[in-house]
């Protein structure tokens, strides 16, 4: 992803402004992201040589670097190598591993490009790369080899034409990257823009900042947000219940205009318990945000220490349908290349379209 220090302006607002704090913070504790792995383990009171051998030792990369904010940071459990969220974002010696089957582009994203920063993959949505970098770099991430550099978003949003041209597009979805570490004022002309286009009629956008900055939920943000006059859909990406403190339950309270949905990724040694799903639910539920998806890892080079067999990952789903009533259970899936929907992944091995 591109380095938030060289972003241009569509992504994080000259840090000179004058506005107050609280509309600053947010972009303070951006600039205050830890960095260095020795800075990381240092905070949470973890020895380097900790970790298990199967975990991987930990290392600093060059070419995915570690990003983390002090407010996820904050939520981590001290002197734990095992803690479930320092595990999603501390580099480790087997992202290096070459393995079959992982590749840079697993979901082969560079055959469903519709212009420059448009991706079309299923039919009546498109999702538009609003953002080219994220708060917090997620050790697992899909898109950690996308060319982001090949499909900025301009001011004038020309890309936005095919969309404009496909009126079989019902629905847009602002991905990236993070959109929201675009400005308000940025998003609000991407949003102005997309509200133009009279057969788009739902907006959705994905997000990881409330979760790992909980302060960029500001009254701004939420006034640029209701600005929409379609209808407006927050996907949130929580894996974790460790990962809901009061900070992030505060930022939700003030998002419960909009429908707000969480998409969650199954990662081992990470989230791959029953009792660690059902509390997620449960605290997601009670934060206002419905459970959505859960999904299979994607096979990105980097990431295979991640991965759950899906035999587990089905008879982990059925005792979570067991313990939760079934609108507090997320829906299984696995993206296809080629797809006409994300799979279904069930019980039985079989797959259905979800």
């Amino acid at each position: 992803m591109i380095p938030v220090t060289t972003l241009s302006t569509n992504a994080v607002e000259d840090q000179r402004t004058s506005l107050p704090w609280g509309a600053q913070k947010w972009r303070r504790e951006l600039l205050d992201a830890v960095t260095n792995v020795g800075e990381l383990l240092r905070l949470v009171d973890v020895d380097p040589k900790a970790f298990e051998a199967g975990f991987g030792g930990p290392r600093q990369p060059a070419d995915f670097p570690l990003r983390v904010p002090r407010p996820y940071i904050d939520r981590m459990r001290r002197r734990d190598p095992r803690d479930p969220l320092l595990r999603q974002v501390l580099p480790t010696s087997h992202e290096t591993d070459t393995v079959p089957g992982y590749a840079f582009d697993p979901l082969d994203e560079a055959h469903a490009v519709l212009d420059s920063g448009i991706l079309r993959k299923y039919r009546g949505r498109a999702l538009v790369i609003a953002a080219g970098a994220c708060a917090v770099h997620c050790r697992y991430c899909f898109r950690r080899h996308f060319p982001y550099a090949q499909h900025r978003q301009d001011s004038g949003f020309p890309s936005l034409d095919a969309l404009r041209k496909d009126e079989t597009i019902r629905e847009v979805i602002l991905s990236g990257g993070d959109p929201l570490m675009l400005t308000d004022g940025h998003l609000a002309r991407l949003l102005g823009a997309l509200a133009r286009i009279d057969h788009v009629a739902r907006i959705r956008v994905h997000t990881r900042l409330p979760v790992v900055i909980p302060q960029r939920v500001t009254p701004a943000l939420v006034d640029t947000l209701a600005s929409v006059p379609q209808r407006l859909v927050l996907v949130l990406h929580f894996n974790h219940p460790n990962e809901i403190d009061e900070t992030c339950v505060t930022a939700l309270a003030q998002l419960d205009a909009f429908t707000l949905l969480n998409q969650s990724v199954l990662l081992s040694g990470i989230n791959d318990d029953v009792a660690a799903l059902a509390e997620l639910s449960e605290r997601l539920f009670e934060a206002g945000v419905m459970p959505y998806y859960l999904h299979m890892p994607d096979a990105v080079a980097g990431t295979h220490h991640f991965d759950v067999p899906e035999a587990r990952a089905a008879a982990l789903h059925r005792e979570l349908m067991a313990r939760l009533p079934g609108y507090l259970v997320p829906r299984l899936v696995r993206e296809v290349p080629g797809g006409a929907a994300k799979e279904l992944v069930i019980a039985d091995g079989a797959n259905v379209g979800a």
